[in-house]
């Protein structure tokens, strides 16, 4: 046992012991954290506009700050764009994490002085959990590899500017770095599928023992690796035992994986985000990711189905419950005040809160009413494809309201199969019921006539990458969203299909 393994063992037990005092008294601890980042930010420019002297209590800060999403809070991003200094928080910030917008362009979402350690410690302590739980840190001693953006930046004003996952790769501590892979020269490669081919050349010799990155991405490098080996992952990397990941639900893309790697590998699940280091895996045997109750970050929940309406509710720590799918709202160190992130949540526990993340609150499919969600979908394509040995590459959604032919409108699945099965009619009908299950909406506008039961477009190979691709998000932190309510990548799908 190499001297790194001892000390990763004592480490893990102090940090393990740290995390279940403060997840002990949930309520408390975030009693102190919204406390603190009142007092912390009652004079800058936000706290005077909202009155922080005069909040004492969470009804008074619902009171005084309404729920803002990017949109809502830009004016105050761009003051601190521009280089003004104690706006949403004291100071500037060290970085601005750029990422893709919506009908504003580039999002800059700020990450300070305050902010930036809860990044790094989260995804330290996740790794730190497993070791303290499972006893094992042999992995220590091997190559780490972490897909993510270029670590390199910009300049916008003072302030550096960059890719959440390339700005954090500035901060692997000195013990990691000779384990740490892919090189520099090779990270900084803009080019996508360049980079896998350059990341595939540095690491198909080495002793790999931990993986970590975006599930469609890392699928990426594995189907590269055994084009290259005529080798399954589990024999090429024999000391391969940790799979990080995060940023999508893992349950569609499991069986893919489990062929690519030929044997079991434990994996730890994250909930990193530019707004906030969230949640991660700290059990192998409990579902659900442990919520960062101590990270700088104070946490507030609005019921999804209740989100657009006018008096919506707006909730604390302490009234969730387990299994109702809630809005996530955030206030923190970074300088983010009641800001809704986009993501919805369900609590799989609350003695320790865990959390899993169960969609979009703007990716859902409601074309009748039927509000289909992101969770109910991955299941239902679970259960489905585990039923008849089908195995699923990617998949996105979205409704079909006018059938070309004389037929009830319906929800168009477009799946790409590792291999395509003869005939998809009794996956499409495996589909339908599991979802039918999960959502009594759905399953009324079938048996009502006011649906036709789901149909499959098959995209063929790597379309979904030539889709990505093709509107520049290839790799990276970029996501294939499940779920859409218009059909604007259903769209482009037909269009290259039919091509």
């Amino acid at each position: 046992m190499s001297l790194k393994t001892v000390g990763a063992k004592l480490f893990a037990k102090y940090i393990r012991k740290r995390i279940n005092k403060w997840a002990s008294d949930p309520v408390k601890t975030q009693e102190k954290v919204f406390k603190s980042l009142l007092q912390q930010a009652k004079d800058t420019q936000f706290g005077k506009d909202h009155n922080f002297q005069r909040i004492q209590s969470y009804s008074d800060f619902a009171k005084a700050v309404p729920i803002r999403d990017y949109e809502a809070l830009k004016p105050y991003v761009d003051r601190v764009v521009q280089g003004e200094k104690d706006i949403l928080w004291p100071g500037k910030p060290l970085y601005f994490a750029k990422t893709s917008g919506t009908t504003s362009g580039a999002k800059y979402i700020p990450l300070t002085a305050a902010s930036m350690p809860t990044h790094i410690n989260a995804a330290r302590n996740a790794i730190l959990c497993y070791i303290a739980e499972t006893g094992n840190a042999s992995f220590v001693d091997g190559k780490m590899i972490f897909l993510q953006g270029s670590p390199e930046m910009e300049e916008k004003n003072g302030i550096l500017v960059g890719r959440l996952s390339g700005i954090v790769a500035h901060y692997v501590p000195k013990y990691l770095q000779r384990n740490r892979m892919p090189s520099w020269k090779t990270n900084c490669i803009e080019d996508w599928e360049e980079k896998v081919e350059a990341i595939v050349e540095e690491t198909v010799d080495e002793n790999m023992t931990i993986i970590s990155g975006i599930p469609p991405w890392v699928q990426m490098y594995f189907e590269k690796l055994q084009k290259k080996t005529n080798q399954n992952i589990g024999e090429l990397f024999k000391n391969f035992e940790l799979f990080i990941y995060g940023g999508v639900n893992f349950e569609p893309y499991k069986s893919t994986f489990e062929k690519l790697i030929g044997r079991k590998v434990a994996g730890i699940e994250l909930y990193p985000a530019s707004e906030g280091f969230f949640a991660f895996q700290d059990n192998q045997k409990e579902n659900g990711m442990l919520l960062q109750l101590d990270s700088g970050m104070f946490y507030e929940f609005v019921k999804a189905d209740e989100f657009f309406e006018e008096h919506r509710k707006r909730i604390t720590l302490a009234e969730v419950a387990i299994g109702v799918n809630y809005v996530l709202l955030i206030s923190t160190n970074a300088g983010l005040w009641a800001y809704n992130i986009g993501d919805t949540i369900q609590f799989t526990s609350t003695s320790p809160y865990r959390v899993l993340v169960s969609g979009r609150i703007k990716h859902f499919i409601s074309a009748f009413g039927e509000h289909v969600i992101g969770k109910e979908v991955d299941q239902a394509l679970k259960e489905g494809a585990d039923a008849l040995g089908i195995i699923i590459k990617d998949f996105t959604v979205a409704p079909q309201v006018h059938p070309e032919q004389e037929t009830l409108p319906y929800h168009e699945w477009f799946i790409e199969f590792q291999e395509t099965p003869n005939t998809i009619a009794p996956l499409a009908k495996a589909i339908d019921d599991a979802l039918r299950k999960q959502n009594s909406y759905y399953n009324d506008l079938i048996e009502g006539k006011i649906l036709s039961p789901l149909r499959i477009t098959i995209v063929p190979k790597d379309g979904f990458k030539k889709y990505m691709k093709s509107i520049g998000k290839l790799g990276g932190q970029n996501k294939l969203p499940r779920l859409a309510n218009d059909r604007k990548i259903a769209d482009s799908l037909t269009a290259m299909i039919h091509k």
